[in-house]
């Protein structure tokens, strides 16, 4: 890639005036991301792509400049364009300065935690408003059939979830309650790995390119697997923030126990077969949850606090 940047720099309007450009190595997308320095002072960040991805991109692009509107904090997009003679095409948004909350909150106090956990979830609120093209099939309808396939996978491999059967036939048996749920935008991969904290402060998402359309329930499944680990009153926070302040519904927790036993297959076997060198540390994932729930005889995990969601 390199060898093109001189090329792209030429050909990228928003990226004339850059004098250093530097490859981001984190994360799994299948884009090439850089951030760009330019000469005055701001940044930029740069997705490349190869070009049979480009209305998906577009898409992409689209629903990024939608998010703009609902107040929600996140890069603002700048130029979307192709470069036929590259076979790629470029997406140019504005850098979110800080670093990853991951990284970030296991040095703060536990009410700076929960304070930058409510404010994602005011974002997460905001980004639920936008509903699904009409064009999107029933959510019931996919994530049952999602599921299914997921459980035959696993049914047909060498792998072993601790309490598995005992877990799917919880699932079997609320599945009645992801009946007429809405069908609203999805970041998909919301948790902190995909949150910036700036100065102590929550400032914004990344990485809307795994989006989708559905229950908004669905989204909260990634305290369980990937922010709980990281901060507790985090998640605590993103809880109370998503509901201004009010409890919680006790539909909203028979939802998430669902959705988050569905992850627990899903997860499983999508490391199996994308990232197996991951499968042990996504197993351990598993258990601590299978363990936080009790192996579904609880709907809500032990680690949520109302009393710390609440101060």
């Amino acid at each position: 890639m390199s060898e093109w940047l001189d090329q792209l720099q030429k050909e990228i309007a928003a990226l004339r005036s850059s004098i250093h450009i530097e490859k981001i190595l984190k994360g799994f997308s299948a884009d090439e991301k850089y951030r760009v320095y330019l000469s005055n002072g701001e940044n930029r960040l740069l997705r490349i792509f190869k070009l049979d991805q480009w209305e998906q991109k577009k898409a992409e692009y689209d629903i990024i400049k939608t998010i703009q509107t609902l107040g929600v904090k996140a890069s603002s997009p700048i130029e979307l364009g192709m470069i036929p003679a590259l076979d790629v095409g470029y997406m140019v948004l504005s850098y979110l300065e800080g670093e990853d909350a991951r990284d970030v909150l296991p040095e703060l106090s536990a009410e700076e935690q929960r304070q930058i956990g409510y404010i994602a979830g005011c974002d997460l609120a905001s980004m639920h408003q936008l509903p699904a093209p009409t064009s999107v099939s029933s959510w019931y309808e996919r994530c049952i059939q999602k599921h299914r396939n997921y459980v035959r996978a696993y049914q047909e491999s060498p792998l072993e979830i601790t309490h598995a059967d005992k877990i799917n036939a919880f699932i079997e048996d609320h599945l009645t309650y992801l009946k007429n749920r809405p069908n609203r935008f999805l970041h998909d991969d919301f948790h902190v790995g995909n949150l910036i904290v700036h100065e102590r402060q929550y400032a914004g998402v990344i990485d809307f390119n795994r989006y989708d359309w559905g229950d908004p329930i669905h989204e909260f499944t990634k305290l369980a697997f990937f922010s709980r680990e990281i901060s507790v009153p985090f998640c605590n926070g993103q809880i109370t923030g998503y509901f201004h302040n009010e409890e919680p519904p006790d539909s909203f927790w028979i939802l998430y126990s669902v959705y988050t036993a569905m992850t627990i297959f899903s997860s499983v076997v999508w490391t199996a077969r994308v990232v197996p060198s991951l499968l042990d540390d996504m197993n351990q994932r598993v258990n601590k949850v299978i363990e936080e729930h009790q192996a579904f005889e609880r709907t809500s995990p032990v680690w949520f606090s109302r009393t710390e969601a609440h101060t």
